[in-house]
């Protein structure tokens, strides 16, 4: 029969318990990312990006659709994206979605599809859509801090339950820390790359 040392025992039970708190962080943090990237997108920064129509949906055969599921989406000039469906009859449909939208864009259609035209930027409007990024950054910290209240929580509960002792329940919580001190930082890179983007 196999002897197992105690102290062996509480050691790897301890370790994947943390290995369960930080995979939970991790795929926390990352739909805050992807949350972020998507917010991001759908800001125009007054060059043509199909990406911003990333996020709008139309009601297509009874169902919500992303526009570039029921579309193809290319530049056509700097300053102008065309969206040519591959169903013409719900051309207006895809307007009406756009300009609901509330993209600051505007929308010509035609019988083959339609253009989406980005205004040029103006330094009011501009600094207006770093005011709405910095919401956006401070949005997603908030999101990350709810993510290590819960991995605290998580901790604390574990360590109540002598699942491992204080020395351990401490380095978690440090480890988790520096988890938020890097998700942190990721966000503000996203957040950096889209200001330059605004201010161009």
């Amino acid at each position: 029969m196999l002897n197992i040392s105690p102290f062996y025992f509480l050691f790897v039970v301890s370790f994947l318990n943390m290995a369960y708190t930080s995979t939970a962080f991790n795929e926390g943090k990352a739909k805050i990312l992807e949350w972020l990237a998507g917010e991001y997108r759908s800001i125009q920064t007054g060059r043509a990006t199909p990406q911003v129509l990333d996020l709008v949906h139309i009601d297509l055969y009874g169902s919500r659709t992303l526009i570039a599921h029921a579309a193809s989406v290319s530049i056509e000039d700097p300053k102008t994206i065309r969206v040519s469906p591959w169903d013409k009859t719900i051309i207006h449909d895809i307007e009406k979605a756009i300009n609901e939208a509330d993209l600051g864009l505007s929308v010509s259609s035609d019988t083959d599809g339609l253009r989406v035209h980005f205004p040029a930027l103006t330094t009011e409007t501009r600094e207006k859509l770093v005011k709405l990024l910095k919401d956006r950054l401070e949005d997603a910290r908030v999101k990350v801090r709810a993510l290590r209240e819960d991995a605290n929580k998580d901790i604390d509960a574990r360590a109540k339950e002598n699942e491992f002792g204080e020395d351990e329940r401490m380095r978690y919580r440090e480890e988790v820390q520096k988890q938020v001190d890097l998700a942190n930082a990721e966000v503000e890179v996203l957040f950096e790359r889209k200001e330059k983007e605004v201010m161009g």
